[in-house]
């Protein structure tokens, strides 16, 4: 071969290369715990991401690897990593315009209208300007169903039985167990098992797949299956940076792939993760409280008024414009 011929095609080559690493971005995606129905969005959505790039842009997710789950906001604010998944109630100083989503007893119906009354606040400027103090950008939720209680011992079948309970609950679910007199603790998910067996909570607040995931079930002698008192905003953001310096095509393909990620996030909750709930349930034995609706208004009466009006003058005070938010969310849920 010409050598003249055989150096211009080295060249190219090389060039080539070069211009291939130069296009391929990969962002480290902060989760934790182990791939569950609560992270199928940010799996389907590195699927997607991939697919419509051809393999430039990929999401590196990583179950603990990157950051404990209550420093997944920090880590995203210093450039740690691009992506993370967070529950507001880990942290409520540092994001408390979404809190307002785990306030007791709102009345949400579905993981569909959980879903839309999420990217309808996350769109709110007061919202986007709280998390931009962390250099993040909301992105999609993590929908969850109203939480319910599992827990080890007398089973809570009144009102006045809460009192002095040890329950893990978080964000407006833990002061709604206040409310009603008993002890709530915010251990993260992945030390709740740790804490059941070591005797620190008596009950768990979690939704189905998170008693299945982390193993309450394994230890839980009875659930309440309609207490409904809330449940937690666990939202995904990247880093703002990271996402403003992405090109136009990459941009494009996560932006647009958010609906798709979030769709396939709840018809596996709903279709898999539920399926799978009440057999478990009746497989370990587990007794199931049930609440007349005079005392599930009991539950509201003591609770739901008293912490919205808290929250409301708490975040007030800090220069949110709590009112107008908690009419936002809760004018969408009428």
């Amino acid at each position: 071969m010409n050598t003249k011929l055989l150096k211009t095609a080295v060249c190219v080559g090389v060039a080539t290369l070069f211009s291939a690493e130069a296009f391929a971005v990969e962002w480290n995606v902060s989760l934790w715990g182990k791939r569950r129905a609560f992270t199928e969005h940010v799996e389907k959505l590195a699927e997607l991401v991939d697919q419509k790039t051809h393999g430039e842009f990929k999401l590196n997710i990583s179950y603990g690897g990157l950051s404990k789950n209550k420093e997944n906001l920090d880590g995203i604010s210093i450039g740690a990593f691009e992506m993370a998944q967070f529950c507001a109630g880990y942290h409520r100083d540092k994001n408390p315009s979404i809190t307002v989503l785990e306030l007791p007893f709102l009345g949400v119906s579905s993981l569909q209208q959980e879903r839309e009354l999420s990217m309808a606040l996350y769109a709110q400027d007061a919202v986007k300007k709280d998390l931009a103090r962390w250099n993040a950008t909301l992105l999609m939720p993590s929908p969850l169903p109203q939480y319910n209680l599992a827990g080890l011992g007398p089973a809570p079948k009144s009102l006045a039985d809460y009192e002095g309970l040890t329950v893990r609950a978080t964000g407006g679910i833990g002061k709604a167990m206040k409310a009603v007199g008993a002890v709530p603790t915010s251990t993260t998910a992945t030390e709740v098992r740790q804490a059941l067996d070591g005797g620190v909570v008596k009950a768990v607040a979690f939704a189905p797949h998170a008693h299945m995931a982390f193993g309450v079930v394994e230890k839980a002698t009875w659930w309440t299956t309609n207490l409904n008192p809330g449940t937690v905003n666990c939202p995904v953001v990247a880093n703002t940076d990271a996402l403003n310096g992405l090109s136009d095509a990459h941009r494009d393909a996560l932006l647009g792939s958010l609906d798709e990620a979030l769709d396939h996030y709840i018809s596996n909750y709903e279709n898999k993760t539920m399926a799978k709930w009440g057999p478990v349930l009746d497989e370990k034995g587990i007794e199931k409280i049930t609440y007349t609706e005079a005392e599930l208004q009991a539950f509201r009466d003591k609770v739901a008024a008293p912490a919205a009006k808290a929250w409301i003058e708490d975040n007030s005070a800090k220069g949110l414009p709590a009112q107008e938010l908690y009419d936002f969310i809760t004018g969408m849920i009428k």
